[in-house]
């Protein structure tokens, strides 16, 4: 009987181990891949959007928008294949009327299916909200605000070769030094190319408090410590980041002190 019970739990541990090896080498085989979402992504937004500029008696070519688009699946250490909720795709067009933001693209947010579908949402001050009033005075669904698309499991998929760089941001809204002036400052890299590094350097009105490292993966935060302690008598800090990867705010960024 024992032998039996062993043989049997020998065979449920191949079987498990089996389907674990499918699992893990399923999402290599996926049709869901970034160079066809990019393609599809970019084809699908170019037609809604020439569609959206017509209901706003606007006159927009696919040509003129020349859209491109850059995904990326759950940040750098993972590979961008498979379906999932966890798409971020940045994108850029030519619309004289939609200025891009300094960075130079929108975030979309994408849910992709095994079904090689997906549903996209994208930034409301690029592509409006929910509704829009076209050249009648109606009140209709705007069509960029949230839309659905798929593509070929067969097209292509070679890489488009477009890339953006990912976009530094101070993620802190105060600065709360401790008993002691120590304090921290917590940063955000967004999704892109090749990550978030450089410097930033910290002043509390005339006092210069040092210069810190950072060096962030594409879609990560850390909190990193001020490279000096913050005076008693400061009631703000100012921080100016010296992107060498990334994209960082273009001007200071100044954050009140508060009170711990």
């Amino acid at each position: 009987m024992r032998r039996t019970i062993l043989v049997i739990l020998a065979a449920l541990v191949a079987v498990i181990a089996l389907g674990s090896a499918v699992i893990a080498t399923g999402g290599d085989s996926s049709t869901v891949t970034r160079p066809r979402l990019e393609r599809s992504l970019t084809t699908t937004f170019t037609n809604l959007y020439v569609t959206t500029a017509h209901l706003r008696g606007r006159d927009i070519t696919a040509a003129s928008l020349n859209a491109q688009a850059m995904c990326d699946k759950a940040g750098a250490e993972n590979k961008d294949i498979g379906p999932g909720g966890d798409w971020n795709c940045l994108m850029s067009w030519t619309d004289p009327e939609v200025p891009m933001p300094p960075e130079g693209y929108g975030k979309f947010e994408l849910n992709v299916h095994s079904n090689d579908c997906y549903t996209a949402g994208g930034p409301s001050k690029l592509t409006g909200f929910l509704t829009m009033t076209d050249t009648q005075g109606r009140v209709v669904t705007n069509p960029l605000f949230e839309f659905d698309g798929c593509f070929d499991a067969d097209s292509d998929n070679t890489p488009t070769g477009v890339v953006y760089p990912s976009l530094l941001a101070v993620a802190s809204t105060v600065v709360t030094p401790d008993s002691n002036g120590n304090a921290s400052l917590q940063v955000t890299c967004g999704s892109g190319d090749q990550g978030c590094s450089g410097t930033i350097a910290v002043a509390a009105g005339d006092t210069n408090l040092g210069t810190m490292p950072i060096d962030l993966a594409e879609e990560s935060t850390t909190t990193v410590p001020l490279p000096g302690k913050v005076p008693t008598s400061a009631s703000e800090i100012t921080f100016t980041v010296h992107a060498r990867t990334g994209f960082g705010p273009l001007s200071p960024v100044t954050l009140p002190v508060q009170a711990p």
